[in-house]
């Protein structure tokens, strides 16, 4: 991980973990959407393309299906013993069941697009702490992933702790600093490949129960994007593990109290393995968004390895669960102090 800010540039490698590979890979989302969805057509799902979930089917106020509408206006209607939300930051599906957002919980707004440029095969994930526009600072903090395939994966997001956060055009921000950086990097709009895009991040556990009804909520549908980072992908596909796991689970116990039961661990799980952590974001992302402390923050901190080194761990998520360095003892303090989010 390269870190830029406050007049500094270090290179911190990834941690080395007992659970974890030592390295990042990065690949379009587009790519990574494709893959997922073949992967689980190739092991059994029904996959339905250019189709939209349209509402829950209840009965006896449980969730026992869904209705569908595709492209060329078709509608159907799919039955399922338990379902499982993964519909995104918006979630229609738990709003028509009655989860509306958690006010309480930190959001981000984050932008991205793609540039032809020399730096597409840089070695290093690059997290840039300050935004500048000429001798302007701008809110926020952005990253440069090379994507290896003649392409960088150019972004920034913002905190709704920055008072900047519901003043700012985004797309406008991104192409500012874009322009900011070498021109020879290529990141000017002529480069650009396909739009901006930007979503939401619900962070911090910001809708909840995850398990109501019948119904289960996993990824950004739950608000489980890491509020250190914003980080989601990973957590979206760790929480569509775990509820796989209680499903088959719940599956296999033959009765639907049983199966209920089952199921209600969920929510339980997820705080098991996250909660305490995202407990601690909740407060770091209410630091962050003072400007004096994310001042003082960037130019003292990056002037001390050992200390980035220890923070990288800390907002990635990248400890020893057990075990482990000094680092990863006291985030695994700080994580089981922290009451559960």
């Amino acid at each position: 991980m390269r870190i830029i800010g406050g007049g500094h540039r270090l290179e911190l490698p990834w941690p080395e973990l007992s659970v974890f590979p030592d390295y990042g890979l990065v690949r379009t989302r587009a790519d990574l959407d494709q893959i997922l969805a073949q992967r689980a057509a190739a092991l059994g799902a029904d996959l339905h393309e250019s189709t939209a979930v349209t509402g829950p089917v209840m009965e006896q106020d449980r969730i026992v299906g869904v209705t569908t509408k595709n492209s060329a206006g078709e509608e159907r209607t799919l039955r399922a013993p338990i379902v499982v939300a993964a519909d995104g930051n918006s979630s229609r599906l738990s709003l028509a069941m009655g989860l509306t957002k958690r006010d309480d919980r930190p959001l981000g707004v984050a932008v991205r697009t793609y540039f032809r440029s020399p730096r597409h095969e840089d070695d290093w994930l690059e997290s840039w702490l300050e935004l500048w526009d000429q001798d302007r600072l701008l809110p926020g903090y952005g990253w440069v992933f090379g994507v290896g395939d003649g392409t960088s994966n150019v972004g920034l997001g913002i905190l709704n702790s920055s008072p900047a956060f519901a003043n700012v055009d985004y797309r406008a921000l991104l192409m500012r600093w874009a322009a900011s950086m070498p021109k020879e990097w290529g990141y000017v709009a002529e480069e650009m490949v396909g739009p901006i895009r930007g979503a939401a991040l619900p962070m911090g556990f910001n809708r909840t129960p995850h398990f109501h009804r019948g119904m289960l909520l996993v990824g950004d549908a739950g608000g489980m994007v890491n509020p250190f980072n914003g980080e989601g992908i990973a957590y979206a596909m760790e929480s569509g593990r775990i509820a796989a796991e209680i499903i088959a689970e719940a599956v296999a116990t033959g009765s639907e109290r049983a199966r209920d039961l089952r199921l209600a661990t969920y929510p339980t799980r997820l705080k098991s393995e996250w909660g305490g952590y995202y407990t601690l974001g909740r407060v770091f992302v209410k630091l962050i968004g003072n400007d004096r402390v994310m001042k003082v923050a960037t130019q003292k901190g990056l002037a001390h390895p050992t200390l980035m080194k220890f923070t990288l761990k800390l907002l990635a998520n990248l400890s020893e669960p057990k075990g482990g360095d000094v680092a990863d003892r006291l985030i695994s303090a700080l994580t089981r102090i922290a009451p559960a989010a």
